[in-house]
């Protein structure tokens, strides 16, 4: 690229954005193109995009296998290609909560990346406290079913049916707590029953 002398510094920084959206972009219009290369063609179409792009076969799956778990409308104009590989893992309603947190706070891909890691390391019970600073000698919240007070009992799987906008719903409030979905709606339930369950006898209101 040749930039003209006495380029105003405005006309800078507009290009540098367009620059970026443009970046942005040919990573989903090469994640498309391949997938549909793929869907068309079959999979030896890989080797021609090989070919074609000059990528190793790694990246190109990596991305189009970002590009499968995001429709073009959940697909966010302010954000990264790079953010949304960070959240591929996750449900798609929590995907859509780290987005959106993400947009607003206006994190960098650094900063999603931490966010969510300490979210699931909080679920997991992995979570440590930081050595000094202004956390130094708080209690980081842990799940009660993490591996150190974890113990052996029975379970017992139960599903629930939830209509699309509903899951959304609970989603983010379970995302809101550091929970993924399914642990969100035990500790709620948990807590629902958690009342009469340990009151005294002649505490409980009588039925």
């Amino acid at each position: 690229m040749i930039l003209p002398e006495n380029l105003p510094e405005r006309s800078w920084e507009r290009i540098g954005s367009n620059l970026r959206e443009l970046v942005n972009s040919s990573a989903w219009w090469l994640a498309d193109w391949l997938i549909y290369g793929e869907a068309t063609y079959g999979w030896r179409r890989y080797k021609e995009a090989i070919e074609r792009t000059g990528l190793d076969y790694q990246t190109l799956r990596n991305y189009a296998w970002v590009a499968r778990r995001f429709e073009h409308h959940r697909r966010r104009d302010s954000l990264s290609f790079a953010h949304h590989a960070e959240v591929t893992r996750l449900s798609p309603p929590e995907q859509d909560y780290w987005l959106r947190k993400a947009e607003q706070q206006k994190w960098s891909r650094n900063e999603l990346r931490r966010a969510v890691r300490a979210s699931l390391a909080v679920q997991s019970g992995t979570a440590e406290v930081p050595a000094g600073g202004d956390d130094a000698g708080q209690e980081v919240p842990r799940l009660a079913g993490s591996a150190a007070g974890k113990r052996r009992q029975k379970v017992t799987t139960l599903t629930i049916e939830l209509p699309a906008d509903k899951l959304d719903h609970c989603a983010k409030a379970a995302a809101a707590h550091g929970l993924s979905v399914d642990k969100w709606v035990a500790r709620m339930l948990e807590t629902a029953v958690l009342p009469t369950a340990v009151l005294p006898a002649a505490e409980r209101r009588p039925a």
